[in-house]
């Protein structure tokens, strides 16, 4: 895997994709004229015992016929947020035999393309790209995290707006947080008009899920010693 850049602040469009393929509870399968709903029954995801291969190496149904598929996934947030739907990613590509969720065995799933759509538009990661990017040591605990913060410390999030700049509008209606990643928190400041996400970097990103809470709680330290002469900003 190549490693991360620890200047990055934020994810790459190819992290976000593995980060939503990992934590996804469900998936919608389009394929032979037929859409499916497939949920996570086992632990193991839902795509579960589907694999991805390069198009170029060679398979034992080279010669069969092969079935176009493409799987869906929704990223919402896990908090109460005005518009929850963070992402939509799409992964197509071709089948050698109609998908089943009983398959005993891993599907091999000829990849296609995969693209995600999100607030900063539409990207598209090669198989390589995704094979080349380790999953977010958060992803699988960021929704956990986050509800935590806000139904157990609610009264902590807008101490984060201390570090927003330039400094949130007057007219802010209600501030939450939106994702949390390996390189930082993202809030979403709501206006009586519109919505505004800020990115409040990590100083370095996480390796692992245990550095999590030293990193949060960096973060409050700082808003902590920072000013704050608008009062609205508790």
């Amino acid at each position: 895997m190549h490693p991360f850049s620890p200047r990055a602040t934020r994810p790459t469009p190819a992290e976000r994709v593995r980060s939503v393929l990992a934590a996804a509870h469900s998936m919608t399968v389009v394929s032979d004229g037929h859409q499916q709903e497939v949920h996570r029954l086992d632990g193991g995801g839902p795509m579960g015992h589907i694999h991805l291969h390069d198009p170029a190496e060679e398979t034992h149904a080279a010669s069969a016929a092969r079935i176009p598929v493409r799987l869906e996934f929704t990223d919402i947030a896990p908090t109460p947020v005005r518009d929850r739907l963070r992402a939509r990613v799409t992964l197509t590509g071709l089948l050698a035999t109609p998908y089943s969720t009983d398959a005993d065995t891993s599907i091999c799933m000829e990849f296609g393309q995969a693209l995600i759509e999100d607030a900063t538009g539409r990207s598209f990661i090669t198989l390589e790209e995704l094979h080349d990017t380790d999953i977010d040591p958060l992803a699988l605990c960021e929704a956990s995290m986050l509800t935590h913060l806000v139904d157990r410390h609610a009264e902590l999030v807008p101490l984060l707006l201390r570090l927003v700049r330039p400094r949130p509008e007057r007219d802010m209606v209600r501030a939450l947080p939106l994702a949390l990643d390996r390189y930082g928190i993202t809030l979403r400041l709501e206006h009586p008009t519109g919505d505004q996400d800020v990115r409040l970097p990590f100083p370095t990103p996480v390796t692992d899920v245990d550095q999590a809470g030293a990193r949060i709680h960096a973060l409050f330290a700082a808003a902590r010693r920072a000013s704050h002469p608008n009062r609205l900003l508790t």
